[in-house]
């Protein structure tokens, strides 16, 4: 897509939040990457964290330490759908997948694939979420 064609996905603060070391400036992102990045941002964000905007965010915290099964990839897939929906009118979602990419370490994959409302174009995401948090702590 050219700059004219994806100037609706807007652009903003860079995330994480970093400066450039040369001229001290504030990074930013814009299109594809500002929109990967709001998803980011709206997967790591417990709902209610947000004091002025209390839907913001997903809830994925709620999964830690539940036991891995087909359940569990449904009920996580539910709440990225549902999170997505209300906080992030750019794009359409077109499928979830929940994959257990490492079931000793606790990690999912969250795989998303979505379309730009305005131009259909097709995206996919990759989120690694990690379900055990904190078990990969060596002994000492």
């Amino acid at each position: 897509m050219t700059k004219e064609e994806n100037h609706f996905l807007g652009s903003g603060w860079s995330f994480p939040v970093t400066f450039s070391a040369g001229n001290h400036q504030l990074s930013l992102s814009g299109y594809e990457q500002n929109v990967n990045e709001s998803i980011r941002i709206i997967l790591l964000t417990n709902t209610g964290e947000r004091y002025l905007n209390s839907r913001f965010g997903s809830g994925l915290q709620q999964f830690f330490f539940r036991k891995m099964d087909e359940t569990l990839k449904g009920e996580i897939a539910d709440v990225i759908r549902f999170s997505l929906l209300h906080n992030e009118p750019r794009i359409s979602l077109q499928e979830i997948t929940v994959v257990y990419a490492d079931i000793l370490s606790g990690l999912i994959e969250i795989r998303i694939a979505y379309v730009f409302n305005q131009t259909n174009t097709r995206h996919n995401y990759v989120f690694p979420f990690f379900i055990k948090e904190g078990t990969n702590l060596g002994s000492r």
